[in-house]
């Protein structure tokens, strides 16, 4: 039976003993979540908003953020969602691509300098010339360039040495004998010469066009003519892939690949090479299409992904 009254003083020593047991272990717990707060604080706190993390809207590795000048998809620097993916960046290394943007801006003004003729093996052409437009004045020479400048841009994050045989950094030209000679002056890995066309309206699509078999004055394709093809058949299958356009409906039999002999850009060239004819200018669908920046993009990613492939071997 317990007796409690005014003057009872119930047993200390038990309320004694849980003090001190307390006493220890406030000891102990606090000065550790101290340290370890301090040490949260040191790394920067949690990697969704603190100082030392990734910064919201940061873009990781070249490129760089997207800035309010447009989206990623309209501006030719922009950085592409594959340089991202797996086995993105750095594989191309040691790899050498030349782009070579058909025809040139200032063309136009120099029709003498262009027009004269340059011999490419099976026998003699004009140097280059001005190229098509859409109905409104979009020149094929500025396509070419931006989609190179998009192209470019794309293998160099994957680590590829790119070239281009012009960046409107010159008068005119350079004629079609020498844009060969550039590519194989840097023992390009792959070369690839961008176009569009200029068909008649209603003709629709895009067409890679390979190098036949010649061997005839300063042009030898023989060497060429097979790893040429194998690239041009990459370039066609992720341009479609990527643009969601379709081959060629007026050349090549629905396979969006052509062969011919008679271009220099491709009778004289030693190393792989393939041109792309990206649409057709004259053709209102085409046009909207290759006057467009996100569709630009969509196409510079296509051919890109043609080039990896193939210098990856696929």
């Amino acid at each position: 039976m317990s007796y409690v009254g005014p003057d009872f003083d119930p047993p200390r020593p038990r309320r004694s003993a849980l003090r001190r047991t307390l006493t220890v272990l406030l000891a102990v717990l606090v000065p550790g979540a101290l340290l370890g707060w301090l040490a949260w604080e040191a790394l920067g706190g949690s990697q969704e908003g603190g100082s030392g993390g990734r910064a919201a809207g940061a873009v990781s590795g070249t490129g760089g953020t997207a800035s309010a000048g447009g989206t990623p998809d309209d501006r030719p620097g922009a950085r592409s969602p594959s340089a991202s993916a797996p086995g993105g960046a750095g594989t191309l290394a040691g790899k050498v691509v030349v782009i070579d943007p058909g025809h040139n801006p200032a063309n136009s003004a120099h029709t003498a300098e262009i027009g004269r003729q340059v011999d490419i093996g099976t026998h003699e052409k004009e140097c280059d010339t001005t190229g098509t437009a859409t109905d409104s004045g979009y020149s094929e020479a500025a396509f070419t360039l931006d989609v190179a400048h998009r192209l470019r841009v794309l293998l160099e994050q994957r680590g590829a040495t790119v070239k281009l045989t012009q960046d409107a950094d010159r008068p005119y030209g350079p004629c079609i004998d020498e844009r060969a000679r550039i590519g194989n002056s840097a023992r390009a890995d792959a070369v690839v010469s961008v176009h569009a066309d200029g068909a008649g309206a209603g003709q629709r699509g895009f067409h890679v066009i390979l190098p036949g078999a010649v061997h005839a004055g300063a042009a030898d394709t023989r060497a060429i003519v097979t790893p040429s093809r194998k690239l041009g058949e990459l370039i066609a299958g992720d341009f479609a892939d990527a643009t969601g356009t379709a081959p060629s409906n007026y050349v090549g039999d629905g396979t969006g690949l052509v062969t011919r002999e008679d271009l220099g850009g491709l009778n004289l060239s030693t190393v792989p090479k393939v041109f792309i004819e990206c649409g057709n200018m004259r053709d209102t669908k085409d046009a909207a299409l290759l006057t467009s920046g996100a569709w630009r993009q969509r196409a510079a990613q296509g051919i890109s992904e043609g080039i990896v492939g193939f210098l990856r071997g696929r």
